[in-house]
């Protein structure tokens, strides 16, 4: 019963509620060594940012959060409302799934997932699995991508049935404003709920600069203005001991201009971008004293975007799209024995997706989707090893006209972690993935470039690499360094049918080669005050193999830097905390042929932070500053869509 209880504790999904001190200094000497142990016995890479992290690193959105991982590449389109996609290791933001809560979240239509739409003040932690991690009891689902992020929000609490508020206010450059509310209570020994509220707007009207030759233009960002609220509604009933009910009920709603590309001498830009998402979520987990047990996900998900554009002739461009989705899973879990467990899962999903433009979308497609996994792991003093094979079918069916290609296929993966030296936390770790990627609603569909032949993208992705860890007396020590091999077929990109219209083709291979290492320290200097120091370096070599008689042959593909890295210090103490960070990349090209004039130039990014804490009986108030982009560097990560200048944040807090 003991291994059963810790092998299911190691899960994404299973929270310990029973902490009676709310507190955040107690939450996080709680979690956090739990946490970067798991990181260094991982079979497979695996990195944590817990929320103690994120308050003394200086963290103030996913979007930065994500910039402290070594191998991400974000995709981002400037100011609070602008999108942000991840991708990792050269495979593009369509093999990157996110799960939130532990259920994967899915976008049919685009493949993307805009993380923008999540906030940082309701997340507990985040954690990005390349590969397969050796956390087992998991859906099927969650398997099939080549890379994973877990957004795990703040637990419900049920240790106490006293009321407990959370209330922010943030207000920032550019008229940026964002009041958040959280309100939490257990309403008996077995039922706590929560229910989280958030608002913001901004004009994102931020200056940048545009240089001609010699000539510099001073500029402001326009038709920036943004209404973005969110709001969700959690429960928790831990029925007994062995089984756990709990739920998630989310809105989104985001009314937005979009400033659209940056061009020499014009501004001019009416378009219009009007996002909402509905979804609701349930997850029931049972086990038993014999080593079984079950986990049953189901979810529904109902996705519209109205785009406009009054400056297309008869409005051409105008449409919108609705997106539904039916998702359930059950996962059985079978622990024999203290070393061995085995876990089969199997997913259902059906997709459909329709618009009001019926030039651009005809058929109305859907899409069922079937996922089957087992996976066996075995763990002993020194050795972990996990082997999972995925079987998956996507049967592909429009309403009206011809519909895409259906797609059947097994995936193996396989990975292993080895203690090098006894009672020392120094491993070596291996892992290979096979998976594939099929063909999104857009690829496959869409008006003048979809192509309903297409094949879906095969991935094969190898790591080698070796963890570290360290503690002595009040010094905590972590480092890992991987080296890894990627290679994509099939991969879909867009060619030119005519001079007007483009297709979606299977002409794409690309090769990835890089390395990863971070390094973290903290320093305890007393019960008051802490020293934190995070860094992390990625070297990508990811190149176009598509035709060798290509001129562009073995080109870093697009917005693809070489170099990469980060570097935080947090100073923890009763007076003033502070911090102070940095991000940045190499150059890196806006296509795949380079260009001349198409080479985006590298950017180092600092930031600043301090905050205090007012302990108010056994209430809380904190006081926070942050200063983005403290040097003013004018940077672009996505060509034409220049990101602010030097920015500030200011923020209150009050905790009861």
């Amino acid at each position: 019963m003991a291994c059963l209880l810790a092998h299911i504790a190691n899960g994404q999904e299973v929270r310990n509620d029973t902490i009676t001190d709310r507190t955040h200094q107690l939450r996080e000497v709680t979690i956090t060594e739990s946490r970067r142990q798991h990181v260094v016995t991982s079979t497979a890479p695996l990195h944590i940012i817990d929320r103690g992290q994120m308050l003394s690193l200086g963290m103030t959105d996913v979007a930065d959060a994500l910039h402290r991982i070594p191998g991400v590449t974000l995709r981002d389109y400037g100011g609070a409302g602008g999108m942000k996609t991840v991708s990792v290791r050269g495979f593009g933001a369509k093999h990157t799934g996110v799960s939130y809560d532990g259920i994967m979240l899915s976008d049919c239509q685009s493949g993307e997932v805009d993380l923008s739409r999540y906030s940082l003040d309701n997340v507990d932690q985040l954690s990005l699995v390349i590969g397969d991690n050796d956390d087992i009891f998991i859906p099927a689902r969650n398997a099939a991508s080549s890379a994973v992020l877990n957004v795990q929000t703040i637990s419900v609490p049920t240790a106490n049935r006293r009321p407990h508020l959370t209330a922010q206010l943030k207000a920032g450059s550019f008229s940026y404003f964002c009041p958040f509310i959280r309100y939490e209570q257990s309403l008996s020994e077995k039922f706590a709920f929560s229910a989280i509220g958030e608002y913001t707007y901004a004009e994102n009207d931020y200056p940048y600069q545009l240089q001609n030759g010699n000539q510099v233009i001073e500029e402001r960002r326009t038709n920036s203005e943004m209404y973005t609220g969110h709001g969700e509604l959690n429960f928790v009933w831990n029925a007994d001991a062995f089984n756990r009910l709990s739920g998630k009920f989310y809105y989104y709603d985001n009314d937005r201009q979009l400033p659209g590309q940056v061009h020499y001498y014009t501004n001019v830009s009416q378009e219009t971008l009007h996002d909402r998402n509905i979804f609701g979520q349930l997850q029931y987990l049972t086990h038993n004293r014999t080593g079984w047990s079950l986990k049953w996900n189901t979810k529904y998900n109902w996705n519209e975007s109205a785009y406009q554009d009054p400056l297309t002739p008869n409005r051409y461009n105008d449409a919108t799209y609705w997106q539904r989705e039916i998702y359930t899973s059950l996962a059985v879990l079978y622990t024999p024995t203290e070393k061995l467990s085995f876990d089969y899962s199997a997913d259902y999903a059906f997709n459909n997706l329709n618009s009001s433009a019926d030039r651009t979308i005809n058929n109305r497609p859907f899409r069922h989707t079937f996922l089957q996994s087992g996976t066996v792991k075995y763990s002993s003093g020194r050795v972990t090893a996990l082997a999972r094979l995925l079987h998956s079918t996507y049967l592909n069916d429009a309403r009206f006209g011809e519909s895409a290609k259906s797609a059947r296929r097994l995936s193996p993966s396989v990975s292993l972690s080895f203690r090098l030296i006894e009672d020392e936390d120094l491993f070596l770790r291996a892992s290979y993935k096979n998976i594939f990627r099929v063909p999104t609603f857009n690829e496959c569909y869409y008006f003048h470039m979809g192509s309903k032949d297409l094949l879906p993208e095969t991935t094969d992705q190898i790591n080698l690499g070796i963890t570290w860890g360290m503690t002595e007396n009040s010094l905590t020590l972590q480092a890992t360094l991987d080296g890894y091999y990627n290679y994509v077929k099939d991969m879909i990109v867009a060619v030119p049918y005519n001079m007007f219209i483009w297709t979606c083709v299977n002409v794409g291979k690309v090769k990835v080669l890089g390395g990863d290492v971070t390094a973290n320290a903290t320093y305890h200097l007393n019960e008051r005050q802490n020293l934190q120091l995070s860094g992390s370096y990625s070297y990508q070599q990811a190149e176009n193999h598509t035709n060798p008689a290509s001129p562009y042959y073995g080109y870093q593909i697009a917005y693809m830097p070489k170099h990469s890295g980060s570097i935080a210090m947090g100073w923890e103490n009763p007076w003033l905390s502070l911090s102070l960070h940095g991000s940045g990349v190499s150059s890196r090209w806006a296509n795949n042929q380079h260009y001349e004039d198409t080479e985006i130039a590298g950017y180092w990014d600092m930031g600043f932070s301090a905050w205090h804490t007012f302990a108010l009986g056994d209430q809380q108030v904190e006081a926070r500053v942050d200063v983005k982009n403290v040097f003013n560097k004018q940077y672009e990560i996505v060509r034409f869509y220049p990101m602010p200048g030097r920015s500030w944040l200011l923020s209150v807090k009050y905790q009861l």
